[in-house]
């Protein structure tokens, strides 16, 4: 809960995020060190300096975009050892309202993304540290796993955030052997680039009465009065009514998978919390 917790706090960052990055999929865009060509620009403007290649970051600047844009606004110094580079790990990799976010579900308080006096006073009353430290990274990986590019960044999403849960697990429990994480150069995981849930609407219209139901249906309409004159009718309207029944049950049954799995998707990526709009977007304008 201490200030200098900040330098130690951003060399473990920094060897997660490794130097250029520019990958296809990478919401983030060019990225140097970790900071976003956006970024870069929104603080050489808030300079009254020109933009330019995120590659020219000073390490000044770099210093500063850091303690501004990220380890303050989650108020790296008010938080306990451990859970401060916890958060700001997760608020490097995906926004300071997204670690938030995590934080505040494992104090089981309200989580609106803005870290204040109610988070604040819920650290105080925590008193397991490195179970918060363990909730903190279980939310996280849970997300990173229902965004889109999850089948580019996985493997090295899922390293950096066991890398960062033992680290601050350590720095919490005050270990004098601090496992330094290795380089993991994977891009930036935004809730803004989550998976889209499955429709319901087949599960409905399979259920209810679809294109499938309604020609089955109509089919049977036609053979009911041949049934008792042939036997292949019969049987054809027999196998068409289970055929119907069958349709029926698997529309009803993916309906629910849908909602239970779009339930899920929500409940990962905190789209409940009454912040959601712009913060779910963390690469505005750099604090002045």
């Amino acid at each position: 809960m201490v200030a200098s917790n900040f330098a130690p706090s951003l060399a473990a960052v920094l060897v997660h995020e490794g130097g250029y990055f520019n990958h296809p999929r990478d919401p983030g865009g060019p990225t140097m060190k970790g900071v976003i060509k956006r970024v870069y620009d929104d603080y050489r403007r808030s300079k009254g300096l020109p933009t330019r290649d995120v590659r020219q970051l000073e390490e000044s600047e770099l210093q500063e975009i850091y303690r501004r844009r990220y380890w303050d606004l989650i108020q790296g110094d008010k938080l306990p050892a451990g859970i401060d580079y916890v958060v700001f790990d997760g608020a490097v990799n995906s926004g300071p309202a997204q670690a938030t976010k995590w934080l505040q579900r494992a104090l089981g308080i309200a989580a609106d993304g803005v870290l204040g006096p109610a988070t604040l006073a819920a650290l105080e009353r925590a008193e397991d540290h490195d179970a918060v430290i363990a909730d903190i990274q279980a939310r996280r990986l849970a997300m990173l796993k229902n965004l889109k590019t999850w089948d580019v960044f996985g493997k090295g999403w899922g390293r950096r955030v066991a890398e960062a849960k033992q680290l601050g697990q350590a720095i919490a429990s005050g270990s004098v052997h601090l496992p330094m994480p290795t380089a993991t150069a994977c891009g930036k995981a935004y809730a803004s680039s989550a998976k889209s849930p499955p429709p319901k609407a087949i599960g409905d219209a399979l259920a209810a009465g679809g294109t499938v139901t309604t020609g089955i249906t109509t089919a049977t309409d036609a053979l009911t009065p041949l049934a008792d004159k042939s036997d292949t009718a019969a049987t054809v309207l027999m196998i068409l009514m289970v055929v119907g029944a069958l349709v029926g049950v698997l529309g009803f049954v993916y309906r629910e998978w849908a909602k239970a799995k779009a339930a899920e998707i929500m409940d990962a990526l905190d789209l409940n919390a009454p912040d959601l709009g712009t913060s779910a977007e963390p690469d505005g304008a750099v604090p002045a």
